[in-house]
């Protein structure tokens, strides 16, 4: 009998829909965490040091339609958590990468100047080594946009654009005070289990669900880990990319045919514990306008707003993600 449950235990481990637990503690680059589809590594030689770039490439489960999807993950996540994602899209015939950039999940997470130019490069780079000419770019969050700015570079290689709760639809400068990446490496390195938690919890204005511990923890998991320090400058470097490097002007020159989804109740404002005045808090983060203005500046986008929804559409209101995104690729 107890062979029996271990065989069990090692086929559930292996299912791609089973929600593991993160370890207690995890190095910087989540090694003992599986994902749930193999994860490959792509070398790459950035300002003079050896990389890698962890993904995933996942072949259509049903009749292959010749099609590409790549889903760009937020600063506050990693590929895995577009699991669900990806299982919709491949019975629906798409084959689908998803990488996690440099500094994020099984990446590497290097002392370099991060920027989205660089991030997009890495990107065309592995699907260019893929072979992959032609694919639908969706991002999330952070995810948006780095998929404006690959649109943007890579133009052939963009067939459409999905921007899911994107950050960057305003520029944080104008009413974020500066910090350092030093001080922001300060921050990040007080980080505990119970401040991320606290963090994630504002994703979900109507109430933080269980199940998104599976995603919480794994980063909760690094902030006991030795590698810890790593990590945190990494996130401190990609919080002033985003600050720093702003998307919000340039909408008007992405070609491609493009979806925004916009969950109506998000109020995400990078760097807004940074915020002392309470009229330009007030001011900023607002999704409904955001998204109703960056959808008016792209030529023939269309615009999904999901009422009742917060920052992560793909997680709090699945099936209402799949239905737009899926009507949108088909």
């Amino acid at each position: 009998m107890s062979r029996l449950l271990l065989l069990l235990s090692l086929v559930l481990l292996m299912h791609p829909g089973f929600a593991q637990t993160a370890p207690n503690s995890l190095n910087a680059t989540l090694d003992g965490y599986n994902y749930p589809f193999p994860v490959r590594q792509l070398p790459l030689k950035l300002e003079d040091q050896e990389l890698r770039m962890a993904y995933m490439d996942v072949p259509a489960a049903a009749r292959a339609n010749g099609r590409t999807v790549v889903l760009l993950h937020g600063k506050n996540f990693f590929g895995a958590y577009w699991r669900e994602t990806i299982k919709a899209l491949t019975a629906a015939g798409f084959r689908v990468v998803v990488p996690d950039q440099i500094g994020f999940g099984k990446s590497d997470k290097p002392d370099l100047h991060y920027s989205f130019h660089q991030l997009a490069r890495n990107t065309k780079r592995l699907l260019d080594t893929l072979d992959v000419k032609q694919a639908t770019i969706v991002g999330h969050s952070m995810g948006g946009m780095l998929a404006t700015r690959f649109a943007l570079l890579y133009p052939e290689a963009t067939e459409k654009l999905v921007l899911e709760n994107p950050i960057g639809l305003e520029d944080y400068r104008v009413g974020v005070p500066f910090q350092s990446v030093d001080q922001a490496e300060a921050t990040e390195r007080k980080s505990t289990e119970a401040s991320i938690r606290k963090y994630h919890a504002t994703y979900y204005p109507h109430g933080y669900p269980k199940a998104h511990d599976e995603w919480l923890l794994p980063l909760a998991a690094q902030t006991r880990h030795p590698d810890f320090p790593k990590v945190a400058r990494a996130n401190a470097l990609t919080f002033d990319m985003i600050y720093q490097q702003p998307v919000s002007y340039e909408f008007s020159r992405v070609q491609a045919p493009t979806l925004l989804i916009i969950g109506q109740d998000d109020r995400t404002v990078v760097g807004k514990g940074l915020i002392k005045d309470p009229k330009v808090l007030a001011s900023m983060g607002q999704y409904p306008e955001l998204g109703r203005r960056t959808a008016a500046q792209i030529k023939g986008a269309k615009l999904v707003p999901l009422a009742g929804v917060g920052h992560i559409p793909h997680l709090e209101a699945p099936a209402e993600f799949r239905k737009a995104l899926l009507a949108f690729l088909q």
